[in-house]
C-alpha cells in the first residue's frame, strides 16, 4: 500500500469516528431537552399539591357549604312558583357538585380529613348562618312554605348563603396558598356576587 492510500484510509477512519462522536452528543442533548422540558411539569404540580391549613379549612367547609346550598336548590327545583327561581335552583346544583368533587379530590391528595370524617362539631362554621339559622332551621322555613311565598323565602336566604361563601372565599384569598384553591376562591366570588344580584331584582318583583 502506497503511503497516499494509507493517509487515505487513516483520513476516512477519523472521518467516521468524528461522525459517529457527534452522533453520540447530539442524542445526549436531545435526551437532556426532554429532561428540562419536563421540569416545569413537575415543578407545576408540586406547586398545585401544595397547601396550608387555610387551604384545607377552605375545602373542608366550602364542601359542606356547598352541600347546603344543592339541598336548598334541590328544593327550590321541586317547590319553585316562578321559572326564574326554578331556573336558579338548577344552576346552583349543577355548578356546586363539581366543585364538591373537586375539592374532595383535594382534600385526597393533600392527605387532609374530609368533613364527615371530621365532623361538624370540629369545624368553624364562620360564613354558614343565614338570617340567623343554621341549615336545618333554613331547610325547615323553606319545608314550610308554598308558592309565591317560598319563592320569596327561599330567595332571601340563599342571598345570605351567598354571602357566606364570599366572606369564607375572601378570607381563602388572604391566607390559603394553593393555586387551584385561590382560583376557585375567586371564581365563587365571582360567580355568586352576580347571582346575589340576580336573586335581589327577582325579589323585587314578588
Amino acid at each position: 500500500m502506497t503511503t497516499t492510500a494509507r493517509r487515505r484510509l487513516v483520513a476516512a477512519a477519523a472521518a467516521t469516528t468524528l461522525a459517529l462522536t457527534l452522533a453520540a452528543c447530539s442524542g445526549g442533548d436531545a435526551s437532556e431537552g426532554t429532561g428540562a422540558g419536563e421540569s416545569p411539569t413537575t415543578a407545576e404540580t408540586s406547586q398545585t399539591e401544595g397547601h396550608n391549613d387555610a387551604d384545607a379549612q377552605f375545602a373542608q367547609m366550602m364542601i359542606v357549604h356547598h352541600e347546603g346550598a344543592i339541598e336548598m336548590a334541590e328544593l327550590a327545583v321541586e317547590r319553585g312558583e316562578r321559572p326564574e327561581v326554578v331556573a336558579l335552583g338548577e344552576r346552583i346544583s349543577a355548578a356546586q357538585g363539581p366543585e364538591i368533587e373537586q375539592m374532595t379530590g383535594w382534600l385526597e391528595t393533600w392527605g387532609e380529613p374530609g368533613p364527615d370524617e371530621m365532623g361538624h362539631g370540629g369545624m368553624d362554621h364562620g360564613g354558614m348562618d343565614m338570617d340567623g339559622m343554621d341549615q336545618e332551621g333554613a331547610m325547615a322555613d323553606l319545608e314550610a312554605l308554598s308558592g309565591a311565598d317560598f319563592d320569596r323565602r327561599f330567595l332571601e336566604l340563599m342571598i345570605e348563603h351567598h354571602k357566606g361563601a364570599i366572606e369564607m372565599s375572601e378570607q381563602q384569598l388572604e391566607d390559603g396558598e394553593n393555586a387551584d384553591a385561590l382560583a376557585l376562591a375567586r371564581t365563587i366570588i365571582d360567580a355568586q356576587t352576580a347571582e346575589i344580584t340576580e336573586m335581589t331584582n327577582l325579589l323585587s318583583d314578588i
